[in-house]
């Protein structure tokens, strides 16, 4: 039976904590109604003087700060000094953006909240460890103003990356004990603050999806970026639920609790991430309409065997597997954009490049939600049995095809590269070569 976008209703509530990070006017916890009143419809027309007819095509980079994958630099956090440390973070920054403009990028999507941690001064969030190797350490400077102002400076935009619902993304015990620290900081972690919020899953610390106080904290975290920077847009990756198969969310007791007139745990679940997205889409409409917001989830929507509308695949399915109906959110205008990672080659038989691409080109295609498809560019000159395109002739050709079709479907505004440090690795140089002739002259 096909799968249909379900009507669900907007919880009209934040908590006082999201009102205040919205900088509105004063509420009690006990007032039902929320500060964020309900927009018209939640459908996006174009903006003035922005249509997608006069959008520039997003080239864009995926920045992680998460474990430190692209930045800051690791040698960094052993720096004689903080002034030391400073300076070694904010030059690989800048010489990282000085090379993206080089190449043509014009758009950094920079993961600003890897975990339940912040890279800038949060009211909300402890510090990340990423930037001095302690959470809750004062820097001694914003990196995300550092960023805005350095990109900006270049003509590049930079939209803020958040993952929602990461607490850790380990549960080795010296992790729980650095949470447990902050519990004297002002902000503490979420960990020691809300430790009814969290669960474990997928061999990490989480928050559960379904207690309404976390979709309302994840806001209010939102609103407090928009509010306070001028951020070209937000984006969401695709850790809603966040399961393995030996780590699954025990979230039986938040189903019994709020589950009630759902047919199955799962439809609850989708419900859930929907009203997040929708919260987090209204918050930022109403602070700054400008301002776009999107996420970047799983390829596949749904494998046409399981669902007839969706795509002629077999690869693991957003819906099925993170709880996320994200075409659904595209037909019901929550988006300004979706940027699907699609990280395969033209013949990988089980999730081809083209048949996933023109299929989102067919989902937005009545709809005003812009597409920009993730490329994987982690694959590019890596020897695999399944996908040796990748490996052919630097990969280029592969490159070269699935930019082309992006570039000649008028439903596909952008590609986006995953991830910045890839661009400096020996095995892509011919590839970086290649997309600097092609995006460099656009």
């Amino acid at each position: 039976m096909a799968a249909h976008c379900l009507k669900v209703p907007f919880v009209k509530r934040l908590s006082a904590l999201a009102c205040c990070a919205l900088f509105l006017a004063s509420c009690s916890s006990k007032t039902p109604k929320s500060v964020v009143t309900p927009l018209p419809p939640v459908a996006k027309q174009p903006l003035p003087g922005a249509s997608q007819q006069d959008q520039e095509p997003v080239r864009g980079v995926w920045l992680a700060t998460v474990s430190r994958l692209d930045w800051p630099p690791v040698n960094s956090i052993n720096a004689s000094s903080a002034e030391s440390r400073n300076r070694q973070q904010q030059k690989a920054l800048t010489d990282k953006l000085d090379e993206l403009k080089s190449l043509g990028v014009n758009t950094v999507f920079f993961q600003v909240k890897p975990d339940g941690t912040a890279l800038w001064p949060s009211r909300i969030l402890p510090w990340s460890d990423m930037l001095t190797g302690k959470t809750g350490q004062d820097p001694g400077y914003d990196p995300l103003q550092f960023m805005l102002d350095e990109a900006h400076k270049r003509g590049i935009k930079v939209h803020a990356w958040f993952n929602p619902y990461r607490v850790s993304v380990n549960l080795k015990p010296g992790t729980e004990a650095e949470l447990n620290r902050t519990l004297s900081l002002h902000p503490a972690s979420v960990f020691v603050l809300h430790r009814d919020w969290v669960r474990t899953s997928g061999d990490r610390y989480v928050l559960d999806p379904g207690i309404p106080e976390v979709r309302d904290w994840i806001t209010s975290i939102v609103a407090e970026v928009v509010a306070r920077y001028p951020v070209d847009g937000v984006q969401f990756d695709d850790y809603f639920y966040t399961e393995s198969p030996g780590a699954k969310l025990n979230d039986s007791e938040t189903f019994r609790k709020y589950g009630q007139g759902f047919a199955s745990k799962a439809d609850w679940r989708r419900n859930n991430t929907e009203q997040l997205i929708e919260q987090v889409s209204r918050a930022i409409k109403q602070l700054k309409p400008e301002v776009e917001f999107g996420v970047s989830p799983a390829g596949v929507w749904r494998n046409r065997s399981f669902d007839p509308a969706g795509s002629d695949t077999r690869g693991a399915a957003a819906y099925d597997e993170s709880y996320a109906d994200t075409r659904c959110w595209v037909q019901k205008g929550l988006l300004d954009y979706i940027a699907p990672q699609l990280y395969w080659p033209f013949s990988r038989s089980a999730a081809r490049y083209d048949v996933l691409a023109n299929w989102w080109a067919n989902v937005v295609k009545p709809t005003n939600t812009r597409l920009y498809i993730g490329i994987a560019l982690y694959k590019v000159g890596e020897p695999s049995k399944k996908e040796p395109d990748w490996m052919i002739d630097g990969g280029v050709p592969e490159l070269k095809k699935q930019l082309d079709l992006n570039e000649a479907n008028p439903h596909i505004n952008g590609t986006i590269l995953f991830r910045e440090s890839y661009l400096h690795q020996p095995q892509t140089q011919k590839a970086v070569s290649y997309l600097r002739s092609r995006w460099a002259q656009q």
